[in-house]
């Protein structure tokens, strides 16, 4: 695959998280290691053996954590991993410092092609869908469906509530933010996230938003964490001004898989109104759509989100099993003619020695 976004030629150095990441009941951490990459996976053990294997993928800012609820949701459909990308998560920065989108996608990319795992069920949120996106475009062997949550496309007009995350992207803003806001407890910034990205942040439980403070704090005590952010956030407005072949809307039409689309109506950070364009561009794709939900459907409702995803799954098992059925009828109907050849029985259409009439 090729890079679209040249990578800075700057190294930083992998430091260990300062507090170990969160795993939630049920869930396994492991962890990968490739030539200059290694990836925190977050896995499910899946309900029973032999599922389809699947690959979930967050987005900007976010971490393998916000698919912990799906994840139980699919438990007994899929099984699943959910890496974090690198310089997200419990994973470190990449040896070669590439936080673009190919960069991203090419870490999945090696990551499945060293697992074997592959066709994959795979999801993204947010940025994560950008990088489903053009894995799914550019090796489309490694995708079985795409289910994408308020994927990050080019909009010609953000909303202005999305304005001050593009402007992370620019250089030295995560210095004047960290300075604008270094009164701000975590609690203070934790609200600001979930104000941002749920529909309705009063949904949060007092559990969930103190777990959600704990890992802000740990977040923030990494030495190479508005790095990573400013650099991700770069990569993806960078993907906005690309065009020919590498635009992610020409790249949206080349994905062959089946994919779910999935828009809340009160998404401050990726228009609702992208849903319409989005439905109309991807060749094999069907949309939900949640009238409460904001940026994260996943984790706001993780239920509506599975049973989209269980239809997904059912639709394509299903065609599956029509062209199989369709496959073995067909060969079925070459054997009996051959049969029937070979014994010189007149087949309709021949002269009986096998030739075609004309």
């Amino acid at each position: 695959m090729s890079s679209t976004e040249p990578p800075e030629a700057r190294i930083v150095a992998a430091v260990p998280p300062a507090r170990p990441v969160r795993v939630g009941a049920g869930e396994k951490l492991r962890t990968t290691s490739l030539p200059g990459l290694t990836l925190n996976v977050r896995t499910r053990p899946p309900e029973v053996s032999g599922l389809p294997p699947a690959l979930f993928v967050h987005g900007l800012g976010g971490c393998s954590q916000n698919w912990s609820p799906l994840m139980e949701q699919l438990a007994d459909r899929l099984d699943i991993e959910c890496p974090d990308l690198p310089g997200f998560g419990d994973s470190p920065p990449p040896d070669d410092g590439d936080y673009s989108i190919t960069g991203h996608a090419r870490a999945i990319i090696r990551h499945l092609d060293a697992s074997g795992r592959g066709p994959v069920h795979l999801a993204g949120n947010s940025m994560g869908g950008t990088i489903a996106i053009r894995v799914a475009a550019v090796r489309p062997d490694l995708v079985r469906t795409l289910t994408l949550v308020s994927p990050a496309l080019p909009e010609r007009r953000p909303q202005r509530t999305a304005v001050p995350t593009g402007l992370l992207a620019i250089p030295g803003a995560t210095r004047l933010f960290s300075r604008a806001t270094r009164d701000w407890d975590a609690e203070r910034r934790t609200w600001e996230l979930l104000a941002l990205t749920y529909g309705d942040p009063r949904q949060v439980s007092r559990e969930d938003f103190a777990l959600a403070v704990e890992e802000y704090e740990r977040r923030l005590a990494l030495p190479y964490f508005w790095d990573a952010l400013a650099r991700s956030a770069r990569g993806l407005i960078d993907t906005y001004a690309l065009g020919g072949q590498y635009s992610m809307w020409r790249q949206a039409e080349r994905v062959l898989a089946p994919t779910l689309l999935v828009y809340g109506m009160r998404d401050q950070l990726v228009a609702f109104r992208m849903a319409r364009r989005a439905s109309a561009t991807f060749r094999d794709s069907r949309l939900l759509t949640l009238l409460d939900a904001g940026h994260v459907a996943m984790m706001e409702y993780p239920d509506v989100v599975a049973r989209g995803m269980r239809e997904l799954l059912d639709d394509v098992d299903g065609r599956d099993e029509r062209q199989a059925q369709e496959a073995q009828e067909a060969q079925e109907a070459r054997d009996r003619r051959d049969s029937r050849k070979i014994r010189g029985v007149p087949v309709p259409g021949t002269d009986g020695s096998g030739a075609a009439r004309g």
